[in-house]
């Protein structure tokens, strides 16, 4: 063997180093965020308009070039992944669509499959880097738990499209310092940047700046100011400058997507010549102040053709508009911030914070009237933007868009509050009451508190819908609060507050005394929403002669007529109109009986078990509204019979199951079974009307009770009965309504 020369020697040493190394074993990676490998290279933000600071379309930076991600595939789990590589904790949801607006530049990743207990996305599959078919229109975003990772320092920051970024605008009035109504209409414009609160330069102003202004203020429309007044004022006054060279178009969402200039730190002279920039709005007549009430005279003339419907809070809900005497939804398709804010204006509120697709409040029923609406943010109305009319092969009620809208700011909730309950949802219900100075806190009496008080309660505490509505508390006195100061409560449901609720005055009548018996309430962002299928009931409505010896059990669960009872059973029979019901849940909260399954009522004639005494009311009424007949039906079975696709079924009544229907699910009464009729024995020949209710003593609560009645014209002879015209109590428009209810008979059975 020949000698080893030295660069031999250090061969055979590196080669021993790495075999000791790989049988000792490496050190474990850190799991501190900025220690990830598979990261490197790779730089990841949150952008788009308006989210909040955890949420935003996912933008990644490769090569030094910024690109976005397809949502072909995309799932929670890559989301999941995403939002650690953003430095959160974990995600809570995820967008599709470009729901925070469409990015630019290229598209980094479609088809992205991850497992979601990857450290880096570049171990998810994919079509590869750059590798797509996408475009910005499918842009994917994330929405993370504002929870971030303990020892996330690295360059993976949330970043916003504007170093200076106007998170918040508000108007401080410039004269008057006593106790002023809210909202607040006039005042000097403020905007809060990183270093506090600054008023904005003047010199440039517009009529648009004012009008973004007032639409972010919650207001739908601006005025002149008399400007000499308050630049004489300024003179008076030192002001703090922040903001200029605003140049905004006047469709903009948000001040931040106009053209904006800020003052550097270093400079020593702003707005040299110019004064505070000021702006008066003009509210709609909801929120118009008259000693705190709302202004009646100012109700607009005509049927508003755009409503909101399925929200939680006020001014917010899926969008249906009027066409042809009956309403119907708009396709999400190209739905976006210009639509919505026109849609929020043309009700009477500012412009839109948050354009929302994918029936995110709830799916609709019926028609789908527009589609493609394209707006330019100018229009008056939703019907002067250039839209698609639609047919039922184009889009479905999955695709309902929706909107959220920018309110005033009137303080309601500080005049209410909750106490003793178990989370911040729900309590004991106290009010403030008195003027400047003399403010109290007091308790509401429990008589004849119920589910439409509460919820004009959980609307102005802004907690959404109400569950229950307590007449009786155990709620924990936390507060000390023992005085009664309120009673009589007696409210609509559609109030912002309780102030504006009917109720006794200063003298307070409660028939059980004691704090026990006080109002309380339980909250939820989400609730149910039925709605009755009107076609069926029209498709299977007939007439059948009952013998009196098959209704025994009926008349036990008195489900035939008064008259019924001084009948010669079990001889003769009663004339039943019967028909199907198929009950459909579209809100986004499972139905539920109000009761519990221990306080359900046994029915031994049946065999079945009542989870709420009476679930509708089935009424013959002449067209002038007088009741001839009526039958109600106790829901003896809440299930889900059948759902859409991709929704399972979670109720069933056999073996003594849990009741309720799902949401996407709907409960079928067939014709054929007992209590499906009304006892129409003792009704006489002629023109009449057939209302069903669903939820008629608001038992159970619901996002929305304007859609529980339904309503059909019906002709019968004596021996025969023709029901036509069946739809939803607010699926007409008014006019439509009073064409219905004035429906003078029909002068042969054709019906067409």
């Amino acid at each position: 063997m020949g000698p080893v020369s030295v660069w031999q020697w250090s061969l055979w040493g590196l080669l021993l180093c790495l075999l000791c190394s790989s049988c000792l074993g490496s050190p474990t990676p850190s799991t501190a965020p900025e220690k990830r490998a598979g990261s490197q290279g790779l730089r990841f933000r949150l952008a788009g308009f308006p989210r909040k600071p955890s949420e935003g379309r996912v933008e990644i930076q490769r090569a030094g070039e910024w690109g976005t991600i397809c949502d072909d595939d995309f799932t929670l789990q890559a989301a999941h992944v995403l939002c650690r590589e953003l430095g959160f904790t974990e995600a809570t949801g995820w967008t599709h669509s470009a729901k925070y607006g469409p990015g630019t530049g290229r598209i980094w990743l479609d088809n992205l499959s991850c497992s979601g207990t990857e450290r880096s996305v570049t171990e998810c599959a994919s079509r590869g880097w750059g590798n797509s078919d996408c475009t910005h229109d499918e842009d994917a975003g994330v929405i993370c738990k504002d929870e971030r990772l303990p020892g996330f320092s690295d360059s993976n920051v949330i970043e916003v499209e504007h170093h200076l970024q106007v998170e918040e605008v508000r108007l401080r009035p410039a004269v008057g310092r006593g106790r002023r109504p809210l909202p607040v209409t006039e005042g000097l414009v403020e905007v809060r940047l990183p270093d506090g609160w600054s008023q904005v330069c003047d010199k440039g102003w517009s009529a648009h700046n004012s009008h973004v202004i007032c639409g972010m203020l919650g207001f739908p429309s601006e005025k002149r100011v008399n400007v000499a007044f308050y630049r004489l004022l300024a003179q008076r006054q030192q002001h703090s400058f922040g903001l200029h060279g605003v140049a905004c178009v006047g469709t903009e969402a948000h001040l931040s997507l106009c053209s904006l200039e800020f003052y550097r730190a270093n400079d020593t002279t702003r707005c040299p010549g110019g004064a505070p920039a000021v702006v008066s709005c003009v509210p709609s007549p909801l929120y118009a102040t008259s000693s705190g009430q709302k202004k009646q005279q100012s109700k607009p003339q005509g049927e508003a053709r755009v409503r909101l419907k399925g929200g939680a809070h006020p001014g917010e809900g899926r969008v249906e508009v009027l066409k042809a005497g009956t309403w119907g939804t708009v396709c999400d398709r190209k739905w976006d911030l210009q639509a919505a804010s026109v849609v929020c204006r043309e009700l009477g509120f500012g412009s839109a914070r948050e354009a929302l697709s994918g029936a995110r409040m709830g799916q609709g029923m019926g028609a789908i009237h527009l589609s493609e609406v394209r707006c330019s943010g100018q229009e008056l109305s939703l019907w002067k933007c250039p839209h698609k009319n639609i047919t039922a092969e184009d889009c479905s009620h999955s695709q309902d868009a929706g909107v959220r809208c920018n309110l005033p700011y009137t303080g309601v909730e500080t005049k209410i509050r909750l106490s003793g309950g178990r989370s911040r949802h729900e309590g004991r219900v106290e009010v403030q009451i008195g003027g400047p100075g003399s403010f109290r806190w007091g308790l509401i009496c429990g008589d004849d508190w119920g589910t439409l008080e509460a919820m004009v309660a959980c609307r102005q505490l802004g907690l959404g819908y109400a569950n229950h509505g307590l007449q009786e508390t155990w709620y924990w006195d936390s507060g000390n609060v023992t005085e009664v100061v309120m009673s009589g409560v007696r409210c609509t449901g559609a109030e912002l507050s309780l102030d504006q609720c009917a109720h006794h005055g200063t003298h307070v009548t409660c028939k059980r005394t004691g704090s026990r018996f006080t109002a309380g309430v339980i909250c939820s962002e989400t609730a149910s929403d039925l709605l009755l299928h009107s076609a069926l009931v029209q498709e299977t409505a007939y007439i059948e002669d009952r013998p009196l010896h098959m209704l025994y059990c009926a008349a036990e669960e008195n489900c035939l007529a008064s008259s019924a009872r001084s009948a010669n059973w079990p001889y003769g029979h009663r004339r039943l109109l019967r028909f199907s019901s198929q009950i459909h849940n579209l809100g986004r909260a499972d139905f539920r009986p109000k009761a519990g399954r221990h306080s359900w009522v046994w029915h031994e004639c049946h065999g079945h078990y009542h989870s709420m005494d009476i679930f509708t009311h089935y009424d013959i009424l002449t067209p002038n509204g007088t009741k001839v007949a009526e039958g109600h039906k106790a829901s003896f079975c809440l299930e889900d019979t059948e759902c859409q696709e991709d929704v399972s079924k979670r109720y069933e009544c056999a073996n003594f199951g849990e009741q309720g229907i799902t949401v996407g699910c709907w409960d079928l009464y067939r014709h054929d079974i007992d209590c499906q009729w009304i006892d129409i024995t003792d009704v006489k020949p002629g023109n009449y009307i057939l209302q069903v209710v669903i939820n008629p003593n608001f038992e159970v609560a619901e996002s929305d009770f304007t859609n529980n009645a339904m309503k059909c014209n019906c002709k019968y002879d004596g021996h025969r009965i023709w029901v036509h015209n069946c739809h939803i109590g607010d699926a007409f428009s008014e006019e439509a309504n009073r064409r219905f209810e004035r429906y003078p008979g029909q002068t042969s059975n054709q019906i067409i």
